[in-house]
């Protein structure tokens, strides 16, 4: 049988990173979302004796868990271009042992691997009854102003589009998959971030520095035509320029959290065992919505 589809180059990937790192890695999303997942899991209200760092392009999220009492000791587990990491690991074949982790963490690294579903199923195996995966990547949303002005600048220049923005999964289907992983209580949410620029060019230097670059598997690998990028300017401020003539540039921010399951965590109630009508509870005869006459 044949393996996932490779969406993203593992190559291409690498050596983002490490051009990022070499220029100067930018790391205003990863802070901010670092800072978010801190408090998320401080709401949780309980500690997490061993827990594991998976991906995450940089120490963000170790320095704020580090803040924190929640974690007892969190392996930073990551890609070889981050240098501070305890482990250097495949994201897709994770070492762990079964329910050897209570906490499985990670920022802004999940949304680049190929097989997902099988990613999420390994952490499943890896956590301990009632262990907590609480992860943050960038969803279907981000840079679609982006996405939109190179399909547009690229069909008028080439006579066809490319993928130029990756197509990332969207919060329904990451809610479905949490539950084919078999993760209980699974929660999604977004958090959708508008950074605004002055020009296109300096939001293509910050998603290089952030090793964000385009790092699909079907990309085109001839240069990006001149007459390309001036109409791809032109777009993006045409239909994405704020009143003060700032360019808008989305990020979305998809948070996900699923348990391995624990007979002590809540139950949905069996179908007939409800102890009141919904018609009483609402204080409406049967048949009957509040408002209706």
């Amino acid at each position: 049988m044949s393996g996932p589809v490779a969406i993203f180059d593992p190559e291409a990937l690498a050596a983002r990173r490490r051009r990022a790192l070499a220029l100067g890695a930018e790391t205003f999303l990863l802070d901010r979302v670092a800072e978010d997942l801190a408090d998320r899991l401080g709401a949780v209200k309980r500690r997490f004796e061993s827990a594991v760092d998976l991906g995450t392009p940089a120490s963000a999220v170790s320095a704020a868990l580090a803040r924190s009492e929640m974690v007892g000791r969190l392996f930073a587990c990551g890609p070889a271009e981050r240098v501070d990491v305890d482990a250097v690991i495949d994201p897709e074949a994770l070492p762990f042992g079964a329910q050897t982790l209570d906490l499985v963490v990670s920022a802004l690294a999940l949304q680049t691997v190929n097989d997902l579903p099988g990613v999420l199923a390994q952490i499943r195996r890896a956590l301990k009854p009632d262990g907590l995966l609480l992860a943050a990547l960038f969803g279907a949303g981000t840079l679609s102003e982006l996405r939109e002005a190179f399909a547009v600048a690229e069909s008028e220049t080439v006579g066809g589009i490319s993928p130029r923005v990756a197509p990332f999964a969207d919060l329904r289907d990451l809610g479905a998959l949490l539950q084919r992983a078999g993760l209980a209580l699974p929660v999604t949410d977004v958090d959708r971030i508008t950074v605004r620029y002055a020009h296109p060019l300096a939001l293509m230097q910050d998603l290089r520095r952030m090793g964000a670059a385009n790092p699909l598997a079907d990309r085109r690998r001839a240069p990006l035509r001149r007459d390309t990028l001036a109409r791809l300017f032109e777009v993006y401020a045409e239909r994405f320029s704020d009143p003060d003539g700032r360019l808008r540039a989305t990020f979305e921010v998809v948070w996900i959290s699923g348990w391995a399951p624990h007979e002590s965590q809540q139950k949905p109630l069996r179908p007939g065992s409800a102890k009141m009508r919904l018609a009483d509870a609402l204080k409406v005869p049967e048949g009957r919505l509040p408002g209706e006459k």
